[in-house]
């Protein structure tokens, strides 16, 4: 079984510094925790920008420049910007970022109720955001909150807007998505081709449960405290502290962690300018 590769997403768009003091939201505090990060085992980081003077989620390119310049000066993980739409959901507010061209970007193929709003992502969308990675060379996460987007992400090879093998992240336990099961979980994998890769990114408590099938069934994992706050019940995580659970589980079931330059050669990434 292939080595594990372990992402982090240690911001989001929803946590803030009254919910868990461990969550950062300045670039410089962002920067700080991917090289926390870095050193605890995590090859792979999901940026999100955050305003840093009231913590609402941004789409600010000159943030993102920030840090994205700084994780890259000062890390050698994956860069993985985040196109998502909590802070702007059109089209122009979330391709900007994608000209700093890092190596991976979040790509949701389709639409999805979250508790308090739709999240949209309407077809034009998609294939818009898909083309300009694909101008820039830089790999798509696909995000899939249910299983039709699969097929959607499977539309956009068709369309020649992304190129195989394809790297999928199973968002689980989201209310409104699709619920965090090991049934799910292996429908979900046995759905994409044989040659894709797949995260899963469980929500609250089923990110320790996701990621442990995960481990086993040849997948990998995202942690981090956009997606969970909690270590275990009562008790706040650091980002780090979630990306060194997965690697003390990993080993003791048998897999060894992936640093960034093997993650880099699992996932097929071809922008590599990473110096």
């Amino acid at each position: 079984m292939e080595k594990l590769i372990i992402t982090v997403a240690p911001t989001g768009s929803l946590p803030t510094k009254k919910m868990t003091p461990h969550v950062p939201i300045t670039p410089e505090e962002i920067i700080d925790t991917g090289i926390r990060c870095e050193e605890a085992g995590a090859s792979i980081l999901h940026i999100h920008a955050r305003n840093p003077v009231d913590e609402s989620a941004s789409t600010d390119y000159a943030l993102f420049r920030e840090i994205y310049e700084g994780l890259r000066e000062k890390t050698h993980m994956i860069l993985q910007i985040s196109t998502g739409g909590r802070a702007g959901m059109a089209y122009e507010q979330r391709c900007e970022r994608l000209r700093l061209k890092p190596e991976m970007a979040s790509l949701t193929t389709g639409s999805v109720n979250f508790p308090d709003s739709v999240y949209e992502n309407s077809p034009a969308l998609i294939e818009a955001l898909a083309s300009d990675m694909s101008r820039l060379g830089i790999k798509p996460e696909m995000e899939i909150f249910d299983v039709s987007m699969i097929s959607n992400a499977l539309g956009l090879v068709d369309k020649g807007l992304a190129e195989p093998p394809l790297h999928f992240d199973f968002v689980m336990g989201l209310r409104g998505a699709i619920p965090a099961s090991i049934e799910n979980l292996v429908l979900l994998k046995n759905t994409i081709p044989p040659d894709a890769t797949w995260t899963v990114a469980g929500i609250g408590p089923a990110q320790l449960t996701m990621g442990v099938h995960a481990i086993l069934m040849g997948g990998h994992v995202r942690v981090g405290l956009e997606d969970n706050i909690y270590y275990r019940r009562g008790e706040l995580a650091t980002n780090e502290g979630l990306v060194e659970r997965v690697v003390r589980l990993s080993r003791e079931l048998g897999r060894e962690v992936a640093d960034a330059d093997e993650a880099r050669k699992i996932l097929n990434l071809r922008n590599q300018d990473t110096g």
